[in-house]
């Protein structure tokens, strides 16, 4: 009769320490070498946002520089609602490069601004 604990048993609750290290670390974070073609399409897209919204900030500085803006009324507004878009496209692009865990507050603010394309869609209401 053996009245203590057999050493056989397993506790399934108990970890390890290297479990515990990979758990508190955050190890799910993945190489650059293991990242397959949707990273590097989103890195793609990332930088089309980001020319995007410079060519279309040079297009608008010159149209207001030269005081052209009030004259061609179409393609002045035409440029803003393309500089609100790409400037959304590239925050929205950064944040799912980066991988970004959205909890709390700020996480849910985040999802609703910029991964639900609510800043693009207000730019269009307040345009039309």
């Amino acid at each position: 009769m053996n009245t203590g604990q057999d050493s056989a048993f397993e506790d399934p609750t108990e970890t390890t320490p290297v479990e515990v290290a990979n758990q508190t670390t955050g190890s799910s974070a993945t190489s650059p070498s293991s990242r397959g073609a949707g990273f590097y399409f989103q890195c793609a897209v990332l930088n089309v946002g980001v020319v995007g919204t410079t060519a279309n900030g040079v297009v608008l500085y010159a149209l207001t520089a030269s005081r052209q803006h009030k004259k061609h009324v179409l393609i002045f507004s035409q440029n803003v609602m393309d500089l609100v878009d790409c400037l959304s496209l590239a925050e929205q692009y950064a944040v799912l490069v980066n991988n970004c865990y959205l909890t709390g507050t700020s996480g849910y603010w985040i999802c609703l601004m910029l991964l639900g394309n609510y800043c693009s869609s207000a730019a269009y209401t307040m345009v039309l």
